[in-house]
């Protein structure tokens, strides 16, 4: 699929994106067992601003860095919707937000990504393929460590504020169920935390961390972060996202709170990005994927170098054992 419609062409297509609904969830706990529960949801601190100053290398030496489950964490996604009953006779894609994200960005971002296609009884699963990446520097691990460490911070629930113990494999996954243009899609969200309103309805936070702003870093940050942040947020209905502003040496130096809804307005008048323009581009590919792909097939969807096409190849190796196994279980047979 070419990338050939412009901007201005996307901006005046109205794509409807329906309100995220929850239909289940799933919690991963220490050890990474699964349970179909909220037990991993952790509540928000609404004084996060009061930590302020806090170190968030605190606890980097004992902490537990996020294993590639691959296609078995999907298999949970999977196995959620099964123990959930969830019907799955309209529905067109089953993902993670992850890969949606990744689409949605493609609109204005040139960064490469691949991922599974499998259509199963006129379902397409579409799975997280990581590309290859070069190991982390020593610098690299601390800040990935520091985002983890703001979510500690920032949540009631956690681990001692020291931070001894974080182990990003503990996640609670939201199952949600919405629609974008003709197409209904069910997708696993990983939720940060949750807070309530004054008339106890839950709602979820995402929390963010970044390097503090400096005026020539702001644009880079208005283009490319908060078009993630909305894209994030926006897919799955979450309405807040907290960033935590952190100084070079991980020193929380400041919080702000942003309305999902406002980020888009925010930008708008600098003419950075169009969240509109994300949704036509989105339905435009999603369109053309369901149309193209075939029954019982399997495929890989990429975005690499040169940037000016989705290529959708067929699949090198077979459809991976979680989707096969969850097409068997909801038919009733065992191979």
């Amino acid at each position: 699929m070419k990338l050939n419609k412009s901007e201005e062409t996307l901006s005046r297509k109205a794509v409807a994106f329906q309100e995220p609904c929850e239909i289940a969830c799933y919690s991963r706990v220490e050890g990474g067992d699964v349970y179909f529960d909220d037990r991993s949801l952790r509540l928000f601190k609404r004084n996060i601003c009061d930590y302020v100053g806090v170190n968030l290398n605190k606890g980097f030496e004992s902490f537990i860095e996020k294993r590639d489950l691959g296609s078995d964490g999907f298999g949970d996604l999977l196995a959620c919707i099964r123990g959930s009953t969830i019907p799955l006779q309209n529905i067109h894609f089953v993902t993670y937000r992850n890969n949606l994200n990744k689409i949605l960005a493609t609109a204005y971002l040139r960064e490469p990504w691949k991922m599974g296609v499998h259509k199963r009884n006129g379902v397409v699963y579409l799975d997280v393929h990581k590309l290859p990446e070069r190991p982390k520097s020593e610098i690299e691990r601390r800040r990935c460590y520091w985002g983890y460490s703001f979510e500690n911070l920032a949540t009631e629930n956690s681990i001692d504020e020291d931070g001894r113990g974080i182990d990003a494999n503990v996640e609670f996954c939201s199952v949600i169920k919405t629609k974008l243009g003709a197409h209904r899609i069910i997708m696993g969200a990983e939720m940060d935390c949750c807070d309530a309103t004054d008339d106890g309805r839950r709602f979820y936070v995402e929390l963010k961390t970044s390097r503090e702003l400096e005026y020539n870093t702001v644009e880079k940050f208005e283009k490319e972060k908060l078009l993630r942040f909305w894209i994030q947020s926006f897919l799955a209905g979450v309405p807040y996202v907290v960033v935590g502003f952190r100084n070079d040496a991980g020193v929380l130096v400041r919080t702000e709170r942003l309305r999902t809804k406002d980020i888009t307005q925010k930008v708008k008048a600098k003419n950075y990005w169009q969240g509109g323009v994300c949704l036509a581009f989105a339905d435009e590919v999603l369109c053309w994927l369901y149309g193209t792909v075939r029954e019982n097939e399997d495929y890989t969807l990429q975005f690499v170098h040169p940037f000016n096409r989705l290529e959708l190849l067929r699949a090198q190796s077979p459809c991976p054992d979680a989707i096969t196994q969850h097409v068997e279980q909801l038919s009733g047979t065992t191979g």
